[in-house]
């Protein structure tokens, strides 16, 4: 499954792993173990790198929850559960866009609720392709 690409989607996941281990004093993340043992319906939250339209910032970075559909081979496909604040609505990075993402771009997470695990049985407003 591809992976999201700044150059493509104009937006890309931050490696929250690797921001930990540059501030390991201030940039606090769950355990591995509690990473790779999300479960669908379970919120992840995770760095967004968003292009937008300044010249003096061509990038914005926010954090924003997901909600984990499912787990796959390689870690998780999931769905935004926020709307971005640097950007303005669209149908390619918005509440309900379904991505791919992985243990090490999770940052924070918090247990399931009844309304997360009710989403999971709609079809994501806005599908990742496939290819």
């Amino acid at each position: 499954m591809r992976r999201p690409d700044f150059a493509i989607d104009g937006w890309a996941l931050d490696d929250g792993e690797a921001r930990h281990r540059d501030a390991p004093e201030t940039f606090w993340i769950p355990d591995l173990a509690v990473r790779q043992s999300l479960y669908p319906g379970s919120f992840a939250k995770l760095i967004f790198r968003i292009a937008v339209d300044s010249e003096a910032a061509p990038e914005a970075h926010e954090r924003m929850w997901v909600i984990v559909r499912e787990v796959v081979v390689d870690g998780y496909l999931g769905m935004l559960d926020n709307e971005p604040t640097t950007i303005a609505a669209n149908d390619s990075l918005w509440v309900g866009t379904e991505l791919p993402f992985e243990a090490l771009h999770v940052i924070d997470v918090q247990h399931a609720s009844e309304d997360s695990i009710a989403s999971l049985a709609a079809a994501p407003p806005i599908p990742w392709p496939l290819g």
